[in-house]
């Protein structure tokens, strides 16, 4: 049988059925094509769509802008578990879709022109646009689609829990490529798969200048073949990678992308601290900066350049999510595994005075998985669906979720932190720790509470010694160990810690991701990000359930579950965000004003002012 023909074989079922009852029947569900997708409503762009409404159509090609990137990198492949892979390499590669920076959870067809599934989401079927082209002139083929989605599943831990129900991909028409599921009824899996990056078959399975054969697999700095806006120009390893406009790209005159990739050159150089990277803006060898430093934001930017009003200080107020940032326990480790223990190291973190002392009061404190999401955030007590889902796992989670709303402790007098610091001495009593000898020990063991905080940024150790202070009135011996960027990686990706940083974004539609966060079968998977080493059934059951969402009000209640059941574990110990974005540039950048209310697009829609640029040039010789 063809699989190349089925508008032919549907003819043929519908005919036979006909023939045997000539009354009305119900006739096999009619393909419906689609521009865009979205998991949350309708697309807001329609199938004949010129520009999105943010962007600068006219915008001047042309120019080069420098920005810098933290840690040196040894790799040009950024797909398989390695230590430090070259920034910007996303400008270089193109997805089946394109994702829309204004609208939540929404894309837009690239390499595909539309896409296709049936009513019960068991499969998705791309057309491909035909004047689809690598760099190299070689047309993207539904082959190119097959073996991509083969390989990154192959050498990727992500890839192969985000893809994990694609079972099959096959040729279906000319320009066709049908992806089959394992499973039904998974909302999101039809737009997921939009995501995957198309690699060039032909350029991989081949040989390389000294005649060895390429691997996906490992790193590389060999610049590879690619499709996207821009292609790699220059390389100095572990210092800076050039990246050039192709000018002749072949979706330049997409809708998705009119008024995109604007820069002749776009530049990252590699700094191994945050402060060497400021400094290098302020002298002028950077020309963009976003800022994630407070301190540096209040008392930093009085440099002459800013002065003299040849740069520009921005706070840009978007409606995105925001990411839970904490400090993550390895649950590997058996002195984390009781949640009481955890609940003690947040007890002990005094986040009032960090703000007020460190941060000059511009962070608020975390308080959810979907930080900034009011309809996908947990709040006060589960109630109707939500609760129905919870009592599912009710054997299986702390009491507390059904009793108490989560919050973190607060801290607004020094009495506070004396009754926190009371409760967290409580708790670890409770769980089998005492103080003996001033050290805080395990009663059945004899083993010492010792932690090391993690840390690749050296600014970073100011703000934890203070939660060290805390934690060592409990007893606690805890330090604090500052390493590279290459031994940080290792460390991490090895499981090889106590307590790190983590940070988890979260979409406004959470789906097949919560997964590789969270799930049971990726806890030991190196690479993974599920790097506290959660297994935990109801989490698993949880994820599912967000997964196989019939629609949003479930997807909704689902989400707000997990959250609940996370927090009231006490993974990590919530840490803050800003609620905006705080960004420094050269006065010869551009930006569409008002931009995407989701994204600061740079660079993707920024473009330099030629003008500007001389005068700017010229100030900086002075």
């Amino acid at each position: 049988m063809s699989l190349k023909a089925p508008v032919s074989l549907a003819a043929l079922a519908v005919a036979l059925l006909l023939a045997a009852n000539p009354a009305p029947v119900a006739q096999a569900e009619e393909r419906v094509w689609h521009h865009a997708l979205s998991l949350v409503g309708t697309p807001k762009y329609g199938p004949d769509f010129k520009q999105f409404d943010y962007v600068n159509a006219d915008a001047p090609k042309g120019g080069r802008v420098a920005t810098y990137d933290l840690g040196p990198f040894d790799t040009l492949n950024p797909y398989p578990p390695q230590s430090n892979v070259a920034p910007g390499l996303g400008l270089t590669a193109d997805s089946l879709m394109a994702a829309s920076p204004d609208e939540p959870s929404t894309e837009y067809g690239l390499v595909a022109e539309a896409v296709s599934y049936p009513a019960d989401y068991s499969s998705v079927s791309f057309r491909l646009r035909p004047q689809a082209r690598f760099h190299d002139g070689t047309p993207i083929t539904v082959d190119d689609v097959i073996w991509s989605l083969t390989e990154l599943r192959k050498v990727s831990s992500f890839h192969a829990h985000y893809y994990k129900n694609a079972v099959s991909a096959e040729q279906t028409g000319e320009r066709e490529v049908t992806i089959r599921f394992d499973v039904k009824g998974n909302r999101e899996l039809p737009q997921i798969m939009g995501q995957l990056d198309v690699l060039p078959k032909h350029y991989w399975t081949g040989k390389d200048a000294k005649g060895v054969l390429r691997d996906i697999g490992r790193s590389t700095l060999e610049p590879p073949l690619t499709s996207g806006p821009y292609r790699i120009k220059e390389v100095v390893p572990g210092r800076s990678i050039i990246y050039e406009r192709v000018k002749d790209y072949w979706a330049k005159d997409l809708p998705v992308y009119k008024g995109f990739w604007n820069f002749d050159e776009i530049m990252f150089l590699s700094f191994f601290d945050q402060i060497a990277a400021f400094q290098a803006f302020t002298s002028g060898t950077l020309d963009y900066y976003q800022e994630t430093s407070a301190k540096s934001w209040a008392t930093a930017y009085d440099f002459p350049a800013l002065t003299k009003g040849l740069v520009k200080k921005e706070r840009i107020d978007l409606k995105q999510p925001e990411a839970m940032q904490g400090w993550a326990f390895n649950l590997r480790r058996g002195k984390f595994q009781d949640p009481r223990v955890r609940r003690a190291f947040n007890l002990a973190f005094d986040f009032e005075w960090s703000n007020k002392n460190l941060f000059y009061n511009q962070y608020v404190r975390t308080d959810s998985y979907f930080e900034n999401q009011q309809d996908l955030a947990s709040s006060g007590l589960p109630e109707g669906l939500e609760l129905e889902i919870l009592n599912s796992v009710k054997a299986e989670v702390p009491t507390e979720v059904f009793t108490a709303p989560y919050s973190n402790p607060a801290n607004n007098s020094l009495n506070d932190l004396r009754t926190n610091l009371r409760e967290a001495t409580r708790l670890l009593k409770e769980a089998g720790w005492a103080i003996k000898g001033n050290a805080l020990t395990n009663e059945k063991s004899g083993e010492r509470m010792e932690v090391e905080f993690l840390l690749a940024d050296p600014n970073f150790e100011r703000i934890v010694l203070p939660y060290v202070q805390n934690l060592q009135k409990l007893g606690v011996k805890a330090v604090v160990r500052v390493v590279d960027a290459s031994q940080y990686v290792q460390r991490v990706e090895g499981f090889d810690f106590d307590i790190v940083t983590q940070t988890i974004a979260q979409s406004e539609s959470p789906g097949n991701e919560q997964r590789d966060f969270w799930s049971s079968a990726a806890a030991d998977v190196k690479g993974s990000r599920n790097l506290i080493g959660i297994e935990n059934p109801a989490v698993d059951k949880l994820v599912d359930r967000i997964i196989f969402a019939k629609d949003r009000a479930e997807l909704v209640a689902a989400s707000r579950a997990l959250d609940r059941v996370l927090l009231w574990n006490y993974y990590l110990v919530p840490q803050w965000h800003a609620p905006y974005e705080r960004v420094a540039y050269w006065d010869f950048l551009r930006r569409p004003s008002p931009g995407p209310t989701r994204a600061l697009g740079f660079p993707a829609i920024w473009w330099a002012d030629a003008e500007a640029a001389g005068k700017i040039a010229e100030a900086r010789k002075q």
